[in-house]
């Protein structure tokens, strides 16, 4: 072991371990991604520990001698404790069989060997020794370390038989070539596991769609998330868990004109916002969605399905060429089918990505026209504490190979965001809600509920939004009585 890796497994915790293995006469490995790290620099807190015998009472004994609190899990085998800021999980050695209906596993007590043999990777295969009498040596059975050094993924086992056996491995193959890719180094996906990804991919049908949810929002927090959806679409798994974005693929022409490449234009946009979303971390999701220090998870959804209604509303004019008129507010209507399906929350972060969908357009469309502040208004009005994501998103839309036109599109594009700071310093509009309410028309005039109250609050929002008079009860109350005297209202107080 080189001087290097050795802080990786100098810790207090992996001597304990070592310790009571000896006095339990059992052996004990670090194995899988905590291993693949080390050698790649990258931290990870995460640690598993796997035993030769059960690894639930091993972690009990740990704890004791640690004094930390364990948790363990009797049907899954399996046992975590923290000490010193990792999440260390561990479990006894087992190996693997599958029926073909179902990807939960037949487990049986077994050997370091059994146990690497059932890991997905041979990246995520690779061991520390925790045992006294060759501590921190590697064991490597499958050439892990050198596929590291390569940028591969590769399975230890037959690929037909690792896919088959779990199809999440497909996607988890996608997840770590994206994941662990930069910009020195691009990891690959080995063909004969692309060809055998092919052939599995009806497989997928077995899997919950929570774990292929799972998988696709780690997915999308990667640096360059583009690099996943390119994968899944070139080993076919992508129209088995998101048909909606496979359809976007391909270009048509009538009369020599084609549009752009509707797929690779959302996946320049999906990398565009991962790559202003500068706060992206390599890390697993939690119950909030990142929002706040780390990727916005919510927002890179919005960027993968922002044009997914241009198939349905695709049309050639010869006039004009290609237009798809009409895509945000129909896209803002597949969002949801989408959510639903892959079993997403259908709560706040629904309606955030359908409002960024269906408002994608609206800055864009400002910077051919003259930047009212009556459209600032309006757009403000609709996009209330979203706007800033909203404009995030619409600044990676603008995608051109043409340089000069990205230029002046960005430029005009800034000036609306300028204009959006100033009217919004100046009128308070963001989640503007109207001085007149539905409540105080019907005390002022001693009405029930009906379309007209409706009608003189429109009237009124309108009025401030087009800046003819401000966001101001006195003003708005003022406004108010003038229309409906022409509505032929009279106040009863």
């Amino acid at each position: 072991m080189t001087g290097e890796l050795s802080q990786y497994v100098n810790k207090d915790i992996f001597r304990m371990v070592s310790r009571i293995a000896a006095e339990r006469g059992t052996r004990a490995y670090v194995i899988g991604g905590y291993v693949r790290d080390c050698f790649l620099g990258r931290p990870c807190s995460d640690i598993d520990i796997v035993v030769e015998g059960g690894g639930i009472d091993f972690a009990m004994a740990v704890g004791q001698e640690s004094g930390k609190y364990v948790s363990y899990f009797k049907n899954f085998g399996t046992a975590m404790l923290h000490y010193e800021g990792d999440e260390i999980e561990f479990v006894g050695a087992r190996k693997e069989s599958y029926r073909r209906e179902s990807r939960k596993p037949i487990v049986e007590n077994g050997t370091l060997r059994d146990d690497q043999l059932r890991r997905d990777f041979t990246i995520n295969a690779m061991a520390f020794s925790l045992n006294a009498d060759d501590y921190g040596e590697l064991v490597d059975p499958f050439g892990g370390i050198r596929d590291l050094a390569e940028g591969i993924i590769r399975t230890p086992l037959d690929p037909d038989t690792t896919y088959s056996d779990d199809p999440l491995r497909m996607l988890r193959a996608v997840r770590f070539a994206a994941k662990l890719s930069t910009p020195e180094r691009q990891f690959r996906i080995v063909e004969v596991s692309m060809a055998s990804m092919r052939r599995m991919a009806p497989r997928l049908q077995i899997l919950s769609r929570e774990r292929i949810a799972e998988e696709l929002n780690k997915m999308l927090v990667c640096a360059r998330p583009s690099l996943a959806f390119k994968l899944m679409d070139s080993a076919g798994l992508l129209p088995h868990i998101l048909p909606q974005i496979s359809a976007l693929k391909g270009v048509e022409t009538i009369d020599g004109h084609g549009h752009k490449d509707i797929f690779s234009h959302t996946l320049a946009v999906l990398d565009n916002v991962a790559e202003a979303d500068v706060k992206a971390e390599f890390e697993k999701p939690d119950s909030t969605g990142w929002k706040g220090g780390e990727a916005n998870l919510w927002l890179r959804w919005a960027a993968l399905l922002h044009d997914v209604g241009k198939p349905a509303v695709k049309r050639y004019d010869p006039s004009l060429g290609w237009t798809f008129h009409g895509h945000d507010v129909v896209g803002s209507k597949i969002v949801p089918k989408v959510f639903a399906a892959l079993k997403l929350p259908l709560d706040e972060k629904l309606k955030l990505v359908r409002k960024l969908v269906w408002l994608h357009m609206r800055p864009i469309a400002l910077v051919d026209e003259e930047v009212t502040d009556s459209a600032v208004r309006r757009l403000l009005f609709d996009a209330g504490d979203d706007i800033d994501d909203l404009m995030l998103l619409c600044g990676a839309d603008i995608t051109s190979k043409n340089p000069e036109k990205v230029a002046r599109i960005k430029a005009n594009f800034e000036l609306v965001g300028r204009k959006l700071v100033e009217v919004e310093e100046k009128d308070a509009l963001r989640n503007f809600k109207n001085p007149i309410t539905g409540d105080y028309i019907m005390e002022v005039y001693g009405i029930e509920p009906c379309n007209t109250i409706g009608q003189i609050k429109e009237y009124v929002k309108n009025a401030i939004l087009d800046g003819r008079i401000g966001n101001d009860f006195a003003e708005a109350d003022a406004l108010m009585r003038e229309y409906a005297a022409s509505l032929g209202l009279e106040p009863c107080k």
